[in-house]
């Protein structure tokens, strides 16, 4: 039997305070036994379990590994002023005149994950992607 992914594991300088972050974004919550100040924190929701580690390095560089969300009930540009006021940052606003592309943000420790176009507005799109 293969194996199954259970975290997506993201090192951050708090634990806590990104977890709570991330629990906002994807409408998840924070495992009962975290609390601020520990090394570790889970954010479990409908699409993944994302565990957060706290380490003593900065974030220097580009992530090799990024999320891409899409948006359930609201559209992509809602979804992105609704990141923005929780206080992601944008990065680069790839979205096309025509409806197409997506954002790419950072969050409240600048890493980066992308926000894509809902299944709706796929639908509807220029070659539906």
């Amino acid at each position: 039997m293969a194996s199954l992914v259970r975290h997506i594991t993201i090192d951050c300088a708090d634990a806590h305070r990104l977890a709570s972050f991330w629990a906002e974004v994807l409408d998840g919550s924070l495992a009962a036994d975290d609390h601020p100040g520990d090394p570790e924190a889970t954010v479990n929701s409908a699409g993944a379990a994302l565990l957060f580690i706290t380490v003593p390095e900065r974030k220097i560089v580009k992530n090799r590994i990024h999320l891409d969300l899409q948006p359930q009930g609201r559209t992509r540009d809602e979804e992105v002023e609704r990141l923005l006021a929780l206080g992601a940052t944008m990065v680069d606003d790839l979205r096309r005149p025509d409806g197409t592309g997506w954002a790419t943000m950072a969050d409240i420790e600048g890493n980066e994950f992308c926000v894509e176009r809902s299944a709706a507005e796929r639908g509807r799109g220029p070659g539906g992607g």
